[in-house]
């Protein structure tokens, strides 16, 4: 199996977050996840903050912390800004930084941001190789650091083994990372994320875990990576409580835990947990309560 070039730690942490809040309040509860034992954040691009300017700032203000982005939308910025602007956050901060990128969804990428849509994949394919040839005249690495792809479906987790370090799938259950796994090979790396909710009671529990992933079950990348792994799509549609379950941990601690396993006895190499709360940009206290179960 591939090491990677960057070490994540075993469980790292997904957040939406920290643009709900002032940078200040976002540098602060980023260190304070440093010192509860985790190792590397994840952050997403959609239309909050640019994650580049986010994670040089966090990584400015804490001293081991590895910020990963949870994409960093390609349709944002031409290959060339990409790659450069990657490599400057590697020259200032060596071993700190990875980047993930993806396609987003149609309705980001041609409503709000007014680019075609029509073939994501093809786009990414071409996008990689002009990030591999794009000029970098300053000071910094001389070849292109490690990256992976959000990837769902089996072509863009081909293209993610074959062109990057590996994949970064979203909004998955264990048998997703078993799927991915198999259709990469042993040498790339993986990386799911796992959305909890520490909560015991079944019926509060899934009505959190709704809340959340009502706009992702209705987004046709998220909805038709389900229906290939066997959900009905009305359930998908009404959020039953299989996919609910399969989706999203819930539970004790204990039961955290087992889940995060399930991705690693399929196959992950590193998992990013999103805690989900009742309010929607609430500070996951949830962080702390994880840490010691999931870091030792």
């Amino acid at each position: 199996m591939r090491k990677a070039k960057i070490d994540l730690g075993k469980v790292g942490l997904w957040t939406g977050v920290l643009d709900s809040m002032p940078s200040s309040a976002a540098n602060e509860l980023c260190a304070e996840a440093s010192e509860l034992g985790f190792k590397t954040i994840w952050i997403p691009e959609a239309v909050g903050r640019d994650p580049f300017v986010g994670a040089m700032r966090i990584l400015e203000n804490t001293s081991d912390l590895v910020i990963a982005t949870g994409i960093a939308n390609i349709y944002a910025r031409d290959a060339m800004t990409m790659a450069n602007g990657q490599r400057s956050i590697e020259e200032a901060h060596p071993g700190r930084f990875l980047l993930g990128l993806g396609v987003s969804h149609l309705h980001l990428v041609e409503w709000v941001r007014k680019h075609d849509y029509s073939k994501p994949l093809t786009y990414m394919r071409g996008y990689l190789k002009a990030m591999h040839k794009a000029r970098f005249m300053a000071v910094g690495p001389s070849e292109l650091p490690e990256l992976v792809l959000a990837a769902l479906g089996p072509k863009m987790l081909e293209l993610a083994a074959s062109e990057t370090a590996g994949a970064h799938p979203y909004f998955v259950p264990p048998e997703h990372t078993q799927m991915a796994r198999e259709v990469m090979g042993s040498d790339a790396l993986l990386y799911p994320e796992q959305m909890v909710v520490l909560e015991d009671d079944p019926g509060v529990a899934r009505s959190v875990a709704r809340q959340h992933m009502k706009t992702y079950a209705a987004l046709p990348n998220y909805a038709n990576n389900l229906i290939r792994l066997g959900y009905d799509a009305g359930d998908i549609e009404s959020l039953a409580d299989n996919v609910v379950d399969a989706v999203v941990a819930w539970g004790s601690l204990d039961q955290i835990c087992n889940r995060v396993n399930e991705h690693f006895d399929a196959g992950a190499d590193h998992v990013c947990v999103q805690v989900l709360t009742e309010e929607p940009h609430q500070v996951p206290d949830g962080w702390r309560k994880l840490a010691p179960a999931l870091i030792g």
